[in-house]
């Protein structure tokens, strides 16, 4: 596998973890954010400082000179806060306080400023769409019999049925099961997610003041934005209407529905758009939107409103040449139309890890190594999941007495790939925990691991780690500009932008083609012989012109 670097080129080596690292490309022009590469950190299981087998903020802090190294520009973290852990943080009980669990306030101030040090942005979750149960906000609600003001701020209605014992609509939890849970007054309230998660109710002042002074509060403690969960789910169609059929979790990104996307939730973004520009240096917003196509996401990233919007549109794309060009060009269309960037995601901690979705075993991670260089070499912000950079699998064999994602209880373990994405990453060493911490980890981790960790990958220059390292580092000294496709025999795509050529051969057989220039890096070893390039099967290739 080539780790070459064009000696015409003059690339630095990895940044030095001890001090700040030189600016990115994304700061020549316009925000930081608009080609900057985001690394999210699941925090339960990212490194774990105190062993108790749980990820936390005094652990991530110890690991960001391994991010800084790696060349990226911010960090995102999953939700830290007061939580009873029903959905592993997506519950929030108290948006102000961390919960004992990872640490407290003091470390989270900890981590902001040691990132900063190093020359990283911080992002963290905001949840708005739904609060814990445990909330004082709900647990007032579940008090007030009378229907009065408590119940207000949430989706509380009567059943239907001649002693309403039946659920108000039809609505289905994206985790399974219906979207209303019973209280024991006889009441309903709405829940998108798991009962322990009931959605608030946007349509009440309340609820915008509380979540403008969340922001405040973190934004003074100097973090530089938000990704935002459920970003088109706050406002609910008039009514709630029926859906008039099942499996609506399917339809998620396919269809407009009444719970998801509605045209409401944009007011809440631009109100919100206006409180980040008050704050002094780029703070921004990011939407972890659903939306049935990319005109519909683009909306959120208009000029008066969120900064980006995650690309699920990529990550969903199958291993296909004409599958992934049809969606670069529509993404790339669509957020041109509101002079937006886009972004590009290839996993997260909600879906199974892109080496198992390409098929596993070695050809997943072949493709899983083209896919990262053509991502990574597209104009935009490109995010990168906690793991990838080790090539990690998803792990498919998780006991269920060891599972925690609600998804697999509420859909009687139909689903449960939340957990096989979220197993700690390795570190160091022969046997787990692999450096994770000084105890055990909360989920366990595969004993073939003990070849991913960071230690094992780093000097290796065939491993993904070092594979990643050069394509950052080389990304950083290109000098970024327009994408344009450039004519390439079936199977292969073929782009260029100033400086660079990338060529992707996304079949089961070697493409020759004339050489496309100087040979900066690729996927899997090649030698280009003479003027012609033979580019292996599941392969890509970054190219000097």
């Amino acid at each position: 596998m080539t780790h070459e670097l064009a000696s015409a080129v003059a690339l630095p080596g990895p940044a030095a973890a001890e001090g700040p690292r030189p600016a990115s490309s994304s700061t020549k022009g316009g925000g930081w954010w608009r080609d900057a590469v985001i690394y999210q950190v699941y925090v339960r299981s990212f490194a774990d400082s105190d062993g108790d087998g749980v990820g936390d903020l005094r652990g991530a802090t110890r690991r960001l000179p391994h991010l800084a190294e790696l060349g990226i520009d911010a960090v995102w973290l999953t939700p830290f806060y007061a939580s009873p852990q029903a959905d592993g943080g997506y519950d929030v009980a108290d948006y102000r306080a961390v919960d004992p669990l990872f640490g407290d306030l003091a470390d989270a101030d900890d981590l902001v400023r040691t990132a900063h040090g190093l020359g990283l942005k911080v992002i963290v979750d905001i949840v708005p769409n739904h609060t814990s149960d445990q909330h004082l906000w709900f647990r007032a609600a579940l008090a007030d019999h009378d229907g009065g003001a408590a119940r207000e701020r949430y989706h509380f209605r009567p059943g239907r049925g001649t002693a309403g014992e039946l659920p108000p609509n039809d609505w289905e939890s994206v985790f399974g099961g219906p979207a209303w849970t019973r209280t024991p007054d006889g009441a309903w309230f709405l829940h998108l997610f798991a009962p322990e998660q009931p959605d608030l109710n946007w349509e009440n002042e309340e609820v915008h003041e509380e979540f403008e002074s969340v922001l405040r509060f973190w934004l003074d403690l100097g973090v530089d934005g938000f990704r935002i969960d459920v970003a088109h789910g706050m406002v609910k169609a008039a009514g709630l209407p029926d859906i008039g059929h099942k499996e609506q979790a399917r339809l998620i990104g396919a269809q407009k529905l009444p719970f998801f996307d509605q045209d409401g939730v944009h007011e809440i973004h631009r109100s919100w758009r206006r409180l980040l520009d008050s704050y002094p240096g780029d703070r921004i917003g990011v939407a972890e939107a659903w939306a049935p196509g990319p005109d519909r996401l683009a909306l959120y990233v208009r000029p008066d409103e969120l900064h980006q919007a995650f690309n699920f549109q990529f990550l969903r794309c199958p291993w296909d040449p004409e599958a992934m060009r049809s969606v670069i060009d529509e993404s790339l269309t669509a957020t041109a139309s509101v002079g937006a960037t886009t972004t590009w995601v290839l996993s997260n901690h909600d879906v199974v890890r892109h080496t198992t979705r390409y098929g596993g075993g070695q050809q997943g991670l072949r493709r899983a190594r083209a896919a990262a260089l053509l991502m990574l070499a597209l104009p935009g912000s490109t995010y990168i999941y906690q793991g990838e950079e080790l090539g990690l699998p998803e792990v498919t064999d998780l006991p269920s007495e060891v599972r925690q994602d609600p998804a697999f209880f509420r859909a009687a373990g139909q689903d449960g790939f939340r957990d096989g994405c979220r197993v700690p990453i390795p570190w160091s060493g022969e046997e787990p925990p692999y450096g994770f911490g000084p105890g055990s980890s909360w989920l366990p981790q595969p004993e073939s691991w003990r070849e991913l960790s960071v230690a094992a990958q780093t000097g290796d220059p065939y491993s993904t780690l070092e594979l990643y390292r050069s394509a950052l580092a080389l990304r950083r000294e290109l000098p970024g500009g327009p994408m344009r496709w450039l004519p390439s025999p079936e199977g292969l795509l073929a782009l260029s932008r100033p400086g660079l050529v990338c060529t992707l051969n996304a079949t089961g057989s070697v493409i020759e083609l004339p050489l496309p220039g100087r040979l900066l890096l690729s996927s899997r070893t090649m030698e280009p012989t003479g003027d012609t390039a033979r580019i292996p099967a599941d392969c890509c290739a970054w190219w000097a012109i």
